[in-house]
């Protein structure tokens, strides 16, 4: 099952969906705002390391929407 993450364009949330099918995807809505208006982000494989958490988009998004992540994994933007 495929795991997507969308922006929606009218509130500025980051979400997921886990879809059943990544042929027959399901109808898609803001959970914030129950938009349909969204833009589909790009997501990066992220394997995990044994004993270390695994890093997602969201964990890696800086609260300006944007990253520079220092080598112990802090935002260097804020």
């Amino acid at each position: 099952m495929p795991l997507y993450e969308y922006k929606c364009n009218d509130c500025k949330k980051i979400f997921e969906v886990l879809h059943r099918s990544s042929s027959n995807l399901e109808k898609v809505e803001c959970p914030e705002c129950k938009s349909e208006n969204y833009t589909k982000l790009f997501s990066a494989f992220a394997p995990s390391v044994k004993g270390e958490p695994s890093m997602t988009f969201n964990d890696t998004t800086c609260s300006n929407g944007t990253c520079c992540m220092n080598n112990n994994g802090m935002c260097t933007n804020n």
